[in-house]
């Protein structure tokens, strides 16, 4: 029971339009990729341009080399998301979904597949971006170092049920729940 606020509005009362206004406001990054191989890297970031705004060609032109250039992939815009590399096809789906300036971001394994230095890149990456650009961000990982280097709050799920929640460092120094103890411990001891 309870609600679901997003950007402080409940989501289960709002109106076609209202959904629409908020969808708007807000990013989504798979692990997955969720990237269209169809479209090449420039029409991929420019998507949600198309089915969100009203901006002319070339406004949004613009808008997407300013993206490739945030994320480092400035001259890769006629390329197709299957040409990249894997660390590359994530800064892709941050562009994308930083392209109309959302005030929430959720990703789910934004390092899932990468290594270690593609890994680290992309944290700078997303750490710095979440600065700048004042966003907030929801981030699912099983990484406990990500979720050090890039989360103020931790919430534990286990069985889709939150076991602990509270500050970052906190959880992680001095878990008080038996499931987070075993998680942190089996980190520890890799």
């Amino acid at each position: 029971s309870g609600t679901i606020q997003v950007l402080g509005q409940d989501i289960a009362n709002l109106s076609t339009r209202a959904h629409a206004e908020l969808a708007k406001k807000i990013g989504v990054a798979f692990q997955s990729g969720a990237l269209f191989s169809s479209l090449n890297v420039g029409e991929n970031i420019q998507l949600p341009l198309v089915e969100h705004t009203k901006l002319d060609a070339s406004t949004m032109e613009i808008m997407t080399r300013m993206k490739l250039e945030v994320v480092d992939l400035a001259g890769f815009g006629a390329k197709y998301p299957w040409q990249l590399s894997g660390g590359m096809q994530q800064r892709l789906q941050i562009a994308r979904n930083l392209v109309t300036g959302p005030r929430l971001v959720f990703m789910d394994e934004p390092t899932g597949g990468l290594d270690v230095s593609v890994q680290a890149r992309l944290l700078d990456l997303l750490r710095g971006l979440v600065r700048e650009m004042g966003l907030s961000a929801i981030i699912v990982t099983h990484d406990l170092a990500v979720v050090r280097l890039l989360a103020d709050r931790l919430m534990v799920m286990k069985s889709g049920r939150v076991v602990e929640a509270g500050l970052t460092d906190q959880v992680l120094d001095d878990p008080q729940h038996g499931y987070t103890q075993l998680l942190v411990s089996s980190v520890l001891q890799v």
